[in-house]
């Protein structure tokens, strides 16, 4: 059986959305933590954009969609948008993001190694693109996943889930071959060594 959204009790009442619901916390209170810190350690200003430029690496390089799932999971309770809907706006917003400041501040990106490799990703098309790529088809995929939950009530109901889990599977596979690959060629890289 079948359930649109209903109440916030809900999400306290059946399983699957009990899930979705302690994953959002989850992703909520590690996203203040880390907001708090990079404020505290590099100033307000350069603080807010370290956070959501961190975020935004999140949404493009990873092939779940954690990140942008802060933002999905909000707009569905409220607006019974489909999470697959909201996600385009989410990357949307991550490009428009990251495009801004290489342009008016690329010299943020050298606050810490992982800004750093993003902006090595975000400029290097190829071979660096690939992550994203595969990362956006995962992403999607999980999102599509992630709005099942909120339509069933038990996981026994999960079609969608049963039906495509080991293209998923894959894609996180690939994406993990592929970001090793990619970042063994970075580190050679850096450290000038050519092959």
């Amino acid at each position: 059986m079948k359930k649109k959204e209903g109440s916030f009790k809900s999400y306290i009442h059946f399983k699957t959305r009990q899930n979705v619901f302690k994953r959002f916390l989850i992703v909520l209170f590690i996203t203040i933590v880390y907001a708090i810190f990079a404020m505290w350690h590099y100033g307000l200003k350069d603080g807010i954009l370290v956070s959501f430029l961190t975020w935004s690496s999140f949404v493009l390089c990873t092939p779940i969609a954690d990140a942008g799932f802060l933002l999905d999971f909000p707009v569905r309770i409220l607006t019974k948008i489909r999470m697959i809907y909201s996600e385009i706006f989410v990357w949307g917003v991550a490009i428009s993001l990251n495009i801004t400041t290489l342009i008016i501040n690329p010299e943020i990106y050298n606050t810490n190694f992982l800004l750093t490799l993003f902006k090595t990703i975000l400029t290097h098309p190829f071979p660096y693109w690939i992550i994203i790529f595969l990362s956006a088809a995962g992403t999607f995929l999980s999102i599509y996943f992630g709005d099942e939950l909120l339509d069933v009530l038990s996981h026994d109901q999960r079609e969608k889930h049963k039906k495509h889990k080991n293209k998923h599977r894959l894609i996180i596979f690939l994406f993990i071959i592929a970001a090793i690959i990619l970042l063994y060629f970075y580190l050679l890289n850096s450290l000038h060594v050519r092959f």
